[in-house]
């Protein structure tokens, strides 16, 4: 990780967005939430950490810390860094190709059951070795990055045996100490049936109970369980089963939930207490309410449905107005939607979900830090926070979704205290080169 023994103060920001909330809790409704824009402000961090937010700019003559970094980010916009709650990190092999399925008419079952899809990953994933992983969850690490996004959730799912998935699971670890985004690992062994077991169901869950889940749970290799629960896919009963076993061992829930087919994915995620239930572009409003009273993240991932080209959006506005969710936003970074930017899915969900530019925020922010248990510690700017920030090329954070597709959006990637990207090279320690 970067070297945080030092101070750092962002002078003169066009606006500092910050959250403010009455009554913090651990999963923060849409309605909790006061915005402040603070103009022309500063901010100081010491040792990696956010120590104050003043309303006025700093310099060298009236700077209260003596010996720091003075960084004059005038006409820019200061903002948490990006949460990617969602993301299939590292997996072995490209499907381009299916692209030209897609533009044919085939679903994405269809095109599974030929032997594309999730399949083909995992015969390229099986035959890669870990140092592969490591090289290409890297890759795509560096450019969510420069892209803004600080912290990664990443899913395994890509093996379907034991030894690939602790192998996935294992490259996680390896660019923990790597990369300086933070990589949160996550068990998907349930994301498909493995061809080997296509007559034999019961037996791949027994393994994936009996032996799968205590190995990772004893090594540490994951803080999360989650489950593709989907017609075609895993049943309810079956995704009960295997989600129960991990919570047992001490990995917490999360599910693909109706997405597809609505199977009552949602209502399952509230019935085992999981922290988040993903996707729910079909879920219905006893899904939503049973989310609602158990309080579930509901992560919502635009560029899937962008990327299947069904059309069908998860109903966002009504997730927020009607039952007072905290919605959260994530890429699903995988061989199928291939996104790697934050930016993105903010447009997106303005553009396809009619979410306000700030839903959007902080969508991809605190709700998406709440999705994977780290709204404490990142997510927001807050005194005592970890500095995880992103300085953008504009002079407020509606030009996010404003200008979509706008590379060079991001003007400044800070991690705990450091910069580790940066339109301006020499701005980035010596120590912290991408």
């Amino acid at each position: 990780m970067p070297n945080a023994d030092r101070s750092l103060i962002l002078s003169n920001a066009s606006e500092i967005v910050v959250f403010k909330t009455g009554t913090y809790s651990s999963h923060l409704q849409m309605s909790d939430l006061e915005v402040i824009a603070i103009k022309n402000g500063s901010l100081i961090i010491q040792n990696g950490i956010i120590s104050d937010i003043l309303d006025y700019p700093i310099s060298k003559s009236n700077s209260p810390i003596s010996e720091s970094s003075i960084v004059d980010i005038t006409g820019k916009t200061l903002i948490p860094g990006f949460v990617d709650s969602h993301t299939h990190l590292s997996f072995a092999g490209d499907r381009e190709d299916e692209l030209n399925m897609k533009l044919q008419g085939k679903t994405y079952l269809e095109i599974l059951n030929q032997g594309g899809g999730i399949m083909r990953t995992v015969k390229a994933t099986r035959a890669a070795s870990l140092g592969d992983l490591v090289t290409h969850g890297e890759k795509n690490a560096e450019i969510m990055l420069k892209h803004g996004t600080t912290t990664i959730e990443a899913k395994s799912g890509y093996g379907l045996d034991i030894e690939s998935e602790i192998k996935q699971l294992k490259a996680f670890r390896e660019l923990n100490n790597l990369r300086y985004t933070t990589v949160i690992p996550t068990y998907l062994g349930a994301h498909a049936l493995p061809p080997e077991f296509s007559n034999k169901r019961e037996k791949f869950i027994d393994l994936i109970i009996e032996e799968a889940i205590p190995q990772i749970s004893k090594s540490h290799l994951a803080n999360f369980i989650d489950v593709f629960c989907e017609k075609g896919v895993f049943t309810i009963d079956e995704s009960r089963e295997i989600l129960l076993a991990g919570k047992k061992q001490g990995l917490q829930p999360k599910i693909h939930a109706d997405e597809i087919v609505r199977t009552g994915g949602a209502q399952l995620a509230a019935e085992v207490g999981a922290i988040s239930a993903d996707h729910l572009l079909k879920t219905n409003d006893d899904g939503f309410r049973a989310l609602a009273e158990a309080r579930v993240i509901p992560v919502l991932l635009p560029g899937t449905p962008f990327s299947l080209m069904i059309n069908d959006y998860p109903p966002a506005r009504r997730m927020i107005d009607e039952f007072d969710l905290p919605v959260a936003l994530a890429t699903d970074l995988n061989p199928n939607c291939y996104c790697h930017s934050m930016l993105q899915v903010i447009t997106l969900a303005c553009f396809t979900m009619r979410m306000t530019p700030i839903e959007a925020l902080i969508a991809s922010t605190i709700n998406s830090a709440a999705a994977i248990g780290l709204e404490d510690s990142i997510g927001s700017i807050e005194e005592g926070k970890q500095a995880d920030l992103v300085v953008l090329n504009d002079r407020n954070f509606k030009f996010i979704p404003y200008k979509f597709g706008t590379a060079s959006l991001v003007d400044m990637v800070i991690k705990n205290g450091e910069v580790v990207a940066a339109n301006t090279p020499a701005l980035i320690s010596s120590s912290n080169h991408l």
